[in-house]
């Protein structure tokens, strides 16, 4: 088995796909119902708190406008589009002779709580192109590539990213729409992918396409300061798209299975606990002799106090994209993760992770990394504006 995996993997590479990990870290437990939204107007971007939606779309963007005064008015109609979507009610009436100003995909109105927006940054707005080097956030970069990458350059990086969040999928791709129209000269669509997440089965997180619960620590409201959000009410959100490699996990024993993950696979217990929501008690197992050290939920957190600074809000859901040109499954996870400084928090985790032997049966192929804008306080407010001037 072990020849037969490595040659998918050096095919998966050069179809473009690439190894390593960082997104099965997991993301908080969904609700078991509908989800509730969050206000538009704020601080900050506060969708960001929200459970993962059971339907969701990343998208990147690059910039095209001419200048930074054309660049202002996209940011400016970004705001008005995001305001009504997710507010909802009747479009505009245009008259008869023109386009009619929303697609009718949702019906005549556009129903109001159903739908939320986040809007990120890319480094690379930060170029020549609109005199914004300077006020470039301290943090913001491009996306790292790991030893164990081989990255498709394009599904990576962005100008910018949306990430649109809802209950069914009518409402994410009626939104993509609405921005992409509202933007057309102004951006261009870089790369999308759609994320759905399971229902709870039986109770509390979601779970992975691996069939394992994706995960339940992530930092409480106490802890969000430190480490979400940044001083001036931004966060850094990192996109990672990670194939899995299902024909191969499919024929692993489940005794591997859990001893790669470090939990099991039933109750998504820590393997020396009985409920998902138990503390593994790494000090009591100092060998590994019960969750192996090589183990991912030990790697990515060690639950030391050296390491309590580098934890990350994790958001992550599934995405299936039918069957690639050699006969084999196209799917895996949209891991998305929110925090304070990208180098101290999930790139340190990242580099816990490399070589895991998890590594074998994942294949990372793309992402980015962008700056969370600050919230749009009111009415007369719009994303970015302190960025812009």
């Amino acid at each position: 088995m072990s020849l037969g995996r490595r040659a998918f993997l050096r095919g998966a590479a050069a179809a473009g796909a690439g190894a390593g990990l960082a997104g099965l870290a997991g993301s908080a437990a969904a609700s078991g119902g509908g989800r509730s939204s969050a206000p538009f107007h704020g601080p900050r971007q506060q969708a960001v708190l929200l459970d993962p939606p059971r339907h969701s779309i990343v998208a990147a963007f690059d910039v095209v406008a001419e200048d930074r005064a054309e660049l202002t008015g996209v940011f400016a109609e970004l705001t008005d589009r995001a305001r009504f979507l997710t507010r909802g009610g009747a479009p505009a009436a245009l008259g008869i002779t023109g386009p009619p100003a929303d697609s009718g995909v949702l019906g005549p109105e556009v129903p109001p709580g159903e739908l939320s927006v986040l809007l990120g940054v890319g480094s690379s707005l930060f170029d020549d192109r609109y005199g914004l080097a300077p006020r470039k956030p301290a943090k913001l970069k491009p996306m790292t590539m790991f030893p164990d990458d081989a990255l498709d350059e394009a599904w990576c990086h962005g100008d910018l990213s949306l990430t649109l969040s809802a209950d069914e999928p009518d409402t994410v791709l009626h939104a993509l729409r609405d921005f992409s129209r509202a933007t057309r000269g102004g951006l261009q669509l870089r790369w999308k992918i759609d994320g759905f997440a399971s229902p709870p089965r039986p109770a509390g997180a979601p779970r992975n396409l691996m069939g394992f619960k994706d995960g339940t620590a992530n930092p409480g409201p106490a802890d969000r300061d430190r480490l979400v959000w940044t001083d001036e009410g931004g966060s850094y959100q990192v996109v990672r798209l990670i194939r899995m490699l299902a024909e191969f996990w499919d024929r692993v024993s489940l005794s591997e299975q859990e001893n790669m993950i470090g939990r099991r696979r039933d109750t998504g217990a820590p393997l020396d606990g009985d409920t998902e929501d138990d503390v593994p008690r790494y000090e009591q197992d100092p060998v590994g002799t019960v969750i192996p050290l090589t183990s991912h939920i030990r790697r990515a957190n060690p639950r030391t106090p050296q390491t309590g600074g580098e934890r990350i809000l994790r958001r992550a859901v599934n995405y299936d994209r039918g069957v690639d040109s050699n006969g084999n499954l196209d799917l895996g996870l949209v891991f998305t993760c929110y925090q304070r400084d990208l180098e101290r928090q999930f790139e340190a985790v990242q580099r816990r992770l490399a070589g895991e032997p998890l590594t074998d049966y994942i294949s990372p192929f793309g992402g980015g990394y962008f700056y969370l804008l600050p919230g749009v306080v009111d009415e007369a407010d719009h994303y970015g504006r302190a960025l812009l001037g």
